[in-house]
C-alpha cells in the first residue's frame, strides 16, 4: 500500500488537515493505500511557494534553459515508465497496452512538444509613422502569467495532467496542480522526477482533495492563482467560472461532450470499424472525446450495427497486466451507477439493445471492480436521456439517415460541441461536412490524431478557449506591446 502525500516547495508533506480518504483498484476493488486530503492551508502553502518561486531562479531561467528542463522532464518520465503505467494502472484501472502506447507516452511527448514550440513561436512588431518622421516601432513581448491553477480528471490523469503544464511551465509559470481524488499516482509521481531533473522549488506543486470545500474549491477562490485551467464535467466548469470572476482571472475549459461520428455509405468499412471501435469503448468509454451518437447513412446500417456489435463482444475484460485483456474497467462503483442507470433508462425510453447492457460475470478475484458491459443501443428518439445526455460510458447509440444536410443537423442538435468524425471517401463531401459540425475538432476517417501544434478546446457547452501550439502561449503569457520613439 502506498500513502499519497501533497508535494509543496520541492518537498512530499501530508500537510495539516489531518485528514486522509481511502484510494482503491477500479478492476478489483482492492486498496491501493491512502491520499491526504488538502484544505486551504495547504493550498495557501502552495500559493505561497509558487509566487515565491516566480521571484526566484526560476523566473531569471532564459527560454532555452526552460526548454532544456522541459526535454529533462520527458526523458525523466522516460526513464521512469514503468513506473508510470504502474501508478496509472493502479488508479484507472486499464489495460497495460493502453498505457504503454497511449496514455503515459503522450504525458513525456506533451513536455518535449512545448520546449519546441516555446523557441519556434514568433510575436509581432509593427514599424509606424509619426508626426516628425522619424517613426516608431512596436513589438511585443510575451510574459508569464504567474501562478496556474491546473484541475485534473481521471480518466487520462497524467496525459491531460501534463497537456496543461508544461505549456504553463514551459512559459515560466509555476503550476498548483489539483488530481482527481480518483487518480493521485502520476501527479505525485510527477514531483519526484521534477525534483530529479532540478526543476527549482515552488514551479511545480500537487495538493490532494475533493472539489466542494476542499482543495480544489479552495485552489479556484484563492486570490493569488493568477488562471485556472480545466478539464472536466460541465457543472463543475461552471462553479470554477464563478469563482474565477473574483478578481477577473482567467480560465481555460475542456467540458463535456456527446460527441458524433457520421458514417456515409462509401466509407472504407475497416477503417471506420478500427476508429469507431476505439472511440466507442476505448478507456471503457471514459474519454471526454469519446462517440456516443454514431449516425449510419441507411443503405449501410444494418451492416455497421452488425460490425459494431461483433467488435464490441470481442473485447476481453481482464486485470490490467493480464496480457490478453482489452477492456478495463469503470473507475468507481459511483460511476458505475451513473452509467447503469442510463442503461437502465436506454431500455425504459425504446431502447433495442444490440449488445451488452449490464454487468459481465468476472472472475471471483474481479468481483470487486467497477465493470459494465460494451453496450451498442439502436431505435431511441432523439430526445432520449442516453442520445442526448454525457454518458461517460462504453456504450453508443446508432441511428440511420437519409441525406447529408439531416446528419449535419442532427450531429449539430447537441448543446455540446467537443468532436466529431466523419467517414467517407468522397473527399469533397468530407471537407464540406466538417467545415459545417459545430465541434471544436473533427477527424476525417480516423479518431485522436492530434497534432500538438493545432488547437485543441471546443464549443457551445464543451468548453472555453483553445490550446495546443501557439494557442497555448495566448493562455499561459500576457503579451505585452512595447513602443519605441525613433
Amino acid at each position: 500500500m502506498t500513502d499519497f502525500l501533497h508535494f509543496i516547495d520541492g518537498d512530499f508533506t501530508a500537510g495539516t488537515s489531518g485528514k486522509r480518504f481511502e484510494k482503491r483498484r477500479p478492476h478489483d476493488g482492492s486498496l491501493v493505500g491512502h491520499v491526504v486530503e488538502g484544505g486551504a492551508a495547504e493550498i495557501d502553502t502552495a500559493v505561497q511557494a509558487a509566487r515565491a518561486a516566480m521571484r526566484g531562479p526560476w523566473a531569471r531561467l532564459s527560454v532555452d534553459d526552460r526548454a532544456d528542463l522541459m526535454r529533462a522532464i520527458a526523458d525523466g518520465i522516460t526513464r521512469r515508465f514503468n513506473d508510470f503505467v504502474e501508478a496509472e494502472m493502479a488508479d484507472t484501472g486499464q489495460p497495460r497496452g493502453t498505457m504503454e502506447h497511449a496514455f503515459i507516452p503522450r504525458g513525456a511527448a506533451n513536455f518535449k512538444a512545448f520546449a519546441d514550440i516555446i523557441k519556434n513561436v514568433s510575436t509581432e512588431s509593427f514599424e509606424m509613422q509619426t508626426p516628425d518622421g522619424k517613426g516608431a516601432l512596436n513589438y511585443a513581448i510575451r510574459r508569464p502569467k504567474g501562478v496556474i491553477g491546473v484541475i485534473c480528471p481521471w480518466n487520462a490523469p497524467l496525459l491531460l495532467m501534463t497537456w496543461k503544464v508544461a505549456p504553463a511551465l514551459a512559459c515560466g509559470n509555476a503550476v498548483i496542480v489539483k488530481p482527481s481524488e480518483e487518480t493521485p499516482g502520476t501527479a505525485t509521481l510527477l514531483g519526484e522526477v521534477m525534483n530529479e531533473v532540478g526543476v527549482p522549488k515552488g514551479v511545480y506543486n500537487v495538493v490532494h482533495g475533493f472539489g466542494p470545500d476542499s482543495a480544489g474549491a479552495f485552489l479556484t477562490e484563492h486570490p493569488g492563482v493568477d488562471a485556472i485551467t480545466f478539464t472536466g464535467e460541465t457543472r463543475t466548469g461552471t462553479a470554477i467560472m464563478q469563482s474565477a470572476a473574483k478578481g477577473l482571472r482567467d480560465v481555460s475549459f475542456e467540458l463535456g461532450g456527446k460527441n458524433s461520428a457520421i458514417v456515409f455509405a462509401d466509407a472504407d468499412m475497416d477503417v471506420t470499424m478500427e476508429a469507431i471501435g476505439r472511440s466507442a469503448f476505448l478507456n471503457c468509454g471514459q474519454v471526454c472525446l469519446g462517440t456516443e451518437r454514431i449516425l449510419v447513412e441507411r443503405p449501410l446500417f444494418e451492416r455497421f450495427v452488425a460490425a459494431l456489435k461483433a467488435k464490441a463482444e470481442a473485447l476481453k475484460p481482464g486485470a490490467p497486466n493480464d496480457k490478453a485483456s482489452t477492456f478495463g474497467p469503470l473507475i468507481s462503483q459511483e460511476h458505475r451507477q451513473k452509467v447503469l442507470s442510463y442503461y437502465t433508462k436506454a431500455v425504459e425510453q425504446g431502447a433495442t439493445v444490440v449488445t451488452g447492457g449490464g454487468i459481465p460475470d468476472m472472475p471471483e478475484d474481479l468481483a470487486g471492480g467497477s465493470w459494465i458491459q460494451p453496450t451498442i443501443w439502436t431505435g431511441l428518439a432523439d430526445d432520449a436521456a442516453a442520445v442526448t445526455e454525457e454518458i461517460f460510458g462504453p456504450c453508443c447509440h446508432v441511428r440511420p439517415f437519409d441525406s447529408e444536410e439531416e446528419a449535419i443537423g442532427i450531429a449539430n442538435d447537441t448543446e455540446y460541441g467537443l468532436s466529431a468524425s466523419i467517414f467517407t471517401t468522397n473527399l469533397a463531401r468530407a471537407h464540406r461536412v466538417a467545415a459545417q459540425v459545430d465541434v471544436g475538432i473533427t477527424w476525417v476517417n480516423s479518431w485522436f490524431l492530434r497534432d500538438l501544434r493545432t488547437p485543441f478546446g471546443g464549443s457551445k457547452q464543451s468548453g472555453i478557449g483553445r490550446e495546443g501550439g501557439v494557442h497555448s502561449l495566448e493562455f499561459y503569457t500576457e503579451l505585452r506591446n512595447i513602443c519605441v520613439k525613433l
